[in-house]
This record gives C-alpha cells, sequence and structure tokens, in this order.
C-alpha cells in the first residue's frame, strides 16, 4: 500500500498507530480549491519502465510505485514461476484511471483542427482498463484481467472476482488492488456535488461536512488455501449488493449496507458477534456516515469497535477498498484498533462504538466496507490462519 501516509506498509503502520494523518492542503494542479488532500508525495518525479512507455501517466506511476513496495513484485513473479503466467489474474478497481492525462491533453490541442497531441495514448492511459492491461504487461502476464469501476467499492469487489475465479478453476492466484490518482475532474466533481470539506475530513464527528480527497495504490496477491496455518490470513467473506436508492446518496436506512456485511458474514459462515473490528467507509459526509452507522448499530449493536482510517488517508475513491482491507489486515496482524483521525466530538446521533484514538486489541477477525456511488456495497471479511 502506497499512500499519503508514505511507501508501503511500514510506513503505513507507524502513522496509523502514532495518529499521524497524512493529509495538507490542496496544492495539485492548478486546482484553486479551498479543500485539503492526500496527495502521495514523487509521483511524477520519473516515468513508468521504458518498455511501457505508452503507459505513462499519474495513475500508471502510482500503480508502478506501489507494485515496487514491500516485495510484492518478487511475490507476484514467485507465484508465476509456480503456476505459469497463464494462471495468474488481474483484478484491478479504479474510478477516473488515467483521466489526468486527457486532461493534460487538451491544455495543448490543436487550435485549429482539436487533435489531441501525439503523445497521448488514450487506451494505456486514461481508458479504465488501462491500469490491469499496464500490470499485466509490468509482469508479463496472460491470464484474465479485469478492471472494476463500481466507484468506491471498485477495488472491494474484485476480491470477489478473485476468489470466483479461483473457485472456478480459472486461476491459481490473482493480483488484485485498486489505484486512484488525483486529478482535476475528480476535485471539482465533488465540489460540485457540496461534498467536500475545507477541513481535514472529520467521519463521524458531529461537525463533518464532506470528505478529503486522496490517491492510492494498494495490491494484494490472493492465493487458493488448501490447507490452513497459522500465519496466513485468509479471505472467508466476500458481500455485495446494491441499494439501488439514488446515484449519489445511500439508502438512508442503510439497507444496502446491512445487506452487504449480512452476505459477508454469511460468506464466512460467522456471526456478527463473531467480528473484532470494523473497518468503516465512513465518508465524513453526513448522509453517508448516517446511513452506515444505521446499518451497523442494527446488525452489530455497540459491541464492536469501529473506525474511518479516511482521516489518515483521504477517500482514495476506486482505490479505497484494498487501501482499506490492507488497513485491517495491519490492525488484525499488530493487534490494535486504528483511531478516527480529525474528529474531536462524535455525533451524539450515531450509535456505533467509534473508536477516536488507536488502541491495542487482538484481532481474529475484521470485517473492512467499501460503499460507492450508485448504491454499490462491498463488505469483506478476513481471518488468521
Amino acid at each position: 500500500m502506497t499512500s499519503c501516509l508514505g511507501r508501503g506498509v511500514a510506513a503505513t503502520l507507524v502513522a496509523l498507530q502514532s495518529g499521524r494523518s497524512g493529509l495538507s492542503r490542496c496544492d495539485f494542479e492548478t486546482a484553486a480549491l479551498d479543500t485539503w488532500i492526500g496527495a502521495v508525495e514523487g509521483v511524477d518525479d520519473g516515468p513508468v519502465r521504458a518498455d511501457l512507455a505508452r503507459f505513462d501517466c499519474r495513475n500508471n506511476r502510482l500503480a508502478q510505485i506501489g507494485l515496487e513496495q514491500d516485495g510484492f513484485a518478487a511475490g507476484v513473479r514467485d507465484a508465476i514461476a509456480r503456476y505459469g503466467a497463464d494462471r495468474v489474474g488481474v483484478f484491478l478497481g479504479t474510478s477516473t484511471a488515467g483521466i489526468l492525462q486527457t486532461e493534460l491533453a487538451y491544455r495543448v490541442r490543436d487550435p485549429v483542427s482539436g487533435a489531441l497531441p501525439g503523445w497521448f495514448h488514450y487506451a494505456e492511459t486514461h481508458n479504465t482498463y488501462s491500469v490491469a492491461d499496464f500490470v499485466s504487461n509490468y509482469f508479463g502476464l496472460c491470464g484474465p484481467a479485469l478492471v472494476v469501476s463500481a466507484a468506491c467499492a471498485s477495488s472491494a469487489k474484485v476480491f470477489g472476482n478473485a476468489a470466483r475465479m479461483i473457485a472456478a478453476g480459472l486461476v491459481d492466484a490473482a493480483i488484485v488492488g485498486g489505484v486512484d490518482s488525483l486529478c482535476l475532474t475528480t476535485l471539482y466533481g465533488f465540489q460540485s456535488l457540496e461534498l467536500i470539506s475545507t477541513q481535514p475530513c472529520r467521519p463521524f464527528g458531529i461537525d463533518r461536512d464532506g470528505l478529503s480527497i486522496g490517491e492510492a495504490a494498494a495490491f494484494a496477491l490472493v492465493e487458493r488455501c488448501d490447507a490452513r496455518d497459522g500465519d496466513d490470513l485468509l479471505l472467508t467473506g466476500v458481500g455485495e449488493a446494491s441499494d439501488a436508492h439514488h446515484m449519489s446518496s445511500p439508502h438512508p436506512e442503510g439497507l444496502g449496507a446491512r445487506r452487504a456485511m449480512e452476505a459477508a458474514l454469511a460468506s464466512a459462515n460467522i456471526s456478527a458477534r463473531d467480528i473484532d473490528y470494523i473497518n468503516l467507509h465512513g465518508t465524513a459526509t453526513k448522509n453517508n456516515d448516517a446511513a452506515e452507522d444505521r446499518a451497523v448499530f442494527d446488525l452489530f449493536g455497540a459491541a464492536v469497535p469501529v473506525s474511518s482510517t479516511k482521516g489518515a488517508t483521504g477517500h482514495t475513491l476506486g482505490a479505497a477498498g484494498c487501501v482499506e482491507a490492507v488497513i485491517a489486515l495491519l490492525a488484525m496482524q499488530n493487534g490494535f484498533v486504528p483511531g478516527g483521525l480529525n474528529t474531536n466530538e462524535i455525533d451524539p446521533a450515531l450509535k456505533s462504538d467509534y473508536r477516536l484514538a488507536s488502541s491495542k486489541r487482538n484481532i481474529d477477525r475484521v470485517l473492512s466496507n467499501s460503499f460507492g456511488f450508485g448504491g454499490a456495497n462491498c463488505s469483506l471479511v478476513f481471518e488468521r490462519g
């Protein structure tokens, strides 16, 4: 995982345990917005690998940085050696892919013909599939590859794609993850929806008034588990639902969110009381937090500690599902509940056991929620081997 908290899981873990946010005042590109963002440092310091120059854009540069953290690329190559390049799938989530590259190209289009510059490669940059194509080419893979673009649930849903592909015998392993990078379309789009805050976002806060946009690349290698051992981290539950309530607002009673969580618990063959921590979607918007809290409280009561880590990373949109899956796994591996940063006073109307500060806790099973525009909902259950 690479985000505004730093490159790799070690930097992420230190930030989460010390209560450090990576958000900063917006100084991205030409954006003249009074808001805070979660920008990754040094994304544009160098291009993508020379043999993949046609894929060069901010989104794929961020993907490349993410792939080279934590020994992940080496792990993928080991999987390729075991299974073959046609038996490793690539299932990634994004919301805007490399749309910034199109924004840059339009600034220098021909004033007479309107033609875009010759250096612009739509298929390898802006196209939604481009990030999966880039990752497949990065490792020389020829197995199934796809991109899910289901708003902020995108890179949670790909865990389900991988699990189903493995169960069907089509692949033996899969790279799953999400990559979304900052662009003007996202920043001004959420501004037009009146959903971004002028302060660092404050999930579940009484004074919450919107989100902070971030960017990130997060990946996981998913493989079949034929025999458990104590060191394994297992994906045991995937729950997906669509509430189809509104294009940009959740069902006020959190019906889609609840159905996704119930489906994840049923998939893992456990009950609500078996979950030790919930990483909330927690965007810090009025409606989203209220709807998610209602769904969580109706199902779990106040017996399970919950928090949103978007106060640390910002809302990384299509990457958020995998970013928060990685954080959930770190919480389980290291025995702690991450605190919900920036929030000073919890909204008394919200009933879940929301934690403001990081605290030690033994975690054997964790639930991670990702809920997106259009009623796209996904919940994941992870547990120890």
